[in-house]
């Protein structure tokens, strides 16, 4: 009865170690979405931001 029952529990920890590795590169994939959204988010925004900057900094460079 002792092996079958440590039989049972090495399946099912078998069966738990697949679906937990899985699940791993799943999340390894989302957060690499995540970065992809906000490296373009980033890169958006970086254009108008310098425009704004260069007016700022052109504007104290005339005033001196």
């Amino acid at each position: 009865m002792s092996a079958l029952m440590f039989t049972i529990t090495s399946y099912i920890a078998g069966v738990k170690d697949r679906f937990t590795s899985e699940e791993k590169g799943a999340t390894m994939v989302e957060y690499g979405l995540m970065v992809a959204l906000i490296a373009v988010v980033v890169a958006v925004a970086v254009g108008p931001l310098g425009l704004a900057i260069q007016g700022l900094f052109g504007g104290v460079t005339a005033s001196l």
